[in-house]
């Protein structure tokens, strides 16, 4: 582990498979979060996660305060939406998101009051049942970017064997550090989170899996295990090696337990939980306050931003003024990107409303990356050798040119997590990740004509 070494740090389980040394990048890894004052408009789409959308419950000129409900649906898969301000509703209609799809939207003008709902006070939860509604209620979903519901994560019954929950501060994504800065400014609620989830749920283990290179979080998580939990806790903090994509799911399932998810199988069918450290925090302090999730923590760096930043932000704020609030562009951006450089989606603007999944607010300047030209496939290899999941992308993107749908079927491309190794290692600059989209529409579309 580089720079620091404790008695009780695990050493991962198994050493996972493929995988890239990215530049970390990590410039505003000593920036304390700062909060930003409250924008005069946030617009809040009824569509913030994986799952069924929400239906507005406000309308037009309708007064509301912050943590009041206004979006919400009797969907299982899906998480209530919460003002992220107070002040009046002001449109309730369709926006165009980031990746293009449509969703209703609600628009709140600001008061500058930023009032607390009066109704907001700590849930009861003395059952497994009680916790479950009560995370529903406070509208959170994956932190981490994913977006997927967590009330639905934590509804698995006694029957499922499920006994360890995998806590996921590794963020192995260039330039993001919230993550980083929630164990640095709120390690307290992360370890008394992990207690309450055991409490409820009945883990018989709870790992805490933070990247070797973050080894002042490493220690302060360990203390704070030791305050709260003892010496002998089922909590632990495991040092992974840096290695990109060391956080995804399935990868950091099998380095923190030796266990591997099977193709089309989730974390659950080996007995397994993994959540965003940023999502165990959010829910100890909801229990203690009962506040929904209506601000969140985002990296905001790339060497088009004046002042990097990480900052807590309403729900809803547009992207163009949390930029501003960093000191805007010190030269013009040549790709904005949501989220990290790996894995985010490039933005044609920045008059987009941040999200409950969005993590990261990156802005290069042009000449920042050195953009491969497109040749011809070598026939290398390195692609499939750095592949965490064991796939051949090179023969999947020729299948998908020819749109032959069960080739790609047997090839197995369903379970690529699209992280990106395989085009950052291509010495062709071959858009491998892209053919990998290819591939997986070329296979639903195949399956809607049966």
């Amino acid at each position: 582990m580089k720079g620091y070494s404790a008695k009780g740090v695990l050493s991962a389980v198994v050493k996972g498979r493929g995988g890239v040394s990215v530049s970390h990048s990590k410039n505003t890894r000593d920036c304390s979060t700062v909060r930003m004052p409250a924008p005069t408009q946030v617009v809040l789409p009824m569509q913030q996660h994986i799952g069924a959308p929400c239906d507005p419950v406000v309308k037009v000129g309708d007064e509301v305060k912050i943590g009041q409900l206004i979006g919400d649906t009797d969907k299982f898969v899906s998480a209530p939406i919460y003002a992220t301000v107070s002040g009046k509703v002001t449109a309730v209609g369709d926006i165009k998101l980031a990746n293009g799809s449509i969703s209703q939207a609600v628009t709140i003008e600001s008061d500058g009051q930023m009032a607390m709902d009066e109704s907001i006070a700590p849930p009861t939860v003395n059952t497994r049942e009680d916790l479950v509604k009560a995370v529903r209620a406070s509208g959170l979903v994956g932190l981490g970017g994913a977006g997927f519901p967590t009330h639905v994560k934590l509804a698995f019954g006694p029957d499922k064997n499920i006994d360890t929950l995998v806590v996921n501060a590794a963020e192995c994504e260039p330039y993001i550090t919230v993550d980083y800065r929630e164990c640095m400014e709120n390690s307290t609620n992360i370890i008394k989170g992990c207690i309450t989830l055991q409490k409820f749920l009945g883990f018989k283990k709870v790992i805490v899996a933070v990247e070797d290179n973050k080894p002042q979080a490493i220690q302060l998580l360990s203390e704070k295990i030791k305050e709260f939990a003892g010496n002998d806790s089922f909590i632990s903090v495991m040092a992974l090696k840096s290695k990109y994509p060391q956080g995804a799911e399935k990868m950091m399932v099998q380095s923190a337990t030796g266990r591997k998810v099977p193709p089309g199988k989730l974390p659950a069918d080996v007995g397994c939980v993994v959540m965003n450290v940023a999502s165990i925090a959010f829910i100890e302090r909801y229990l203690e306050t009962g506040k929904p999730l209506v601000s969140r923590s985002v990296t905001v760096d790339g060497s088009a931003i004046r002042s990097p930043k990480n900052v807590r932000v309403p729900i809803g704020t547009s992207l163009s003024d949390i930029i501003e609030f960093c000191g805007g562009f010190k030269e013009e951006p040549f790709k904005i990107i949501a989220g990290g450089p790996m894995m985010g989606s490039a933005l044609v603007g920045t008059d987009i409303p941040l999200l409950k999944q969005n993590n990261a607010i990156l802005a290069f300047a042009e000449g920042t990356f050195n953009v491969k030209p497109e040749r011809d496939c070598i026939r290398c290899g390195r692609c499939a050798q750095v592949c965490p999941m064991s796939l051949m992308p090179t023969l999947i993107a020729r299948y998908a040119k020819s749109k032959e749908a069960d080739k790609l079927e047997d090839s197995g491309v369903m379970v690529c997590m699209e992280c990106g190794s395989c085009a950052y290692v291509c010495p062709a600059g071959l858009p491998l990740v892209q053919h990998m989209r290819l591939a997986k529409s070329v296979i639903r579309e195949a399956g809607a004509k049966k």
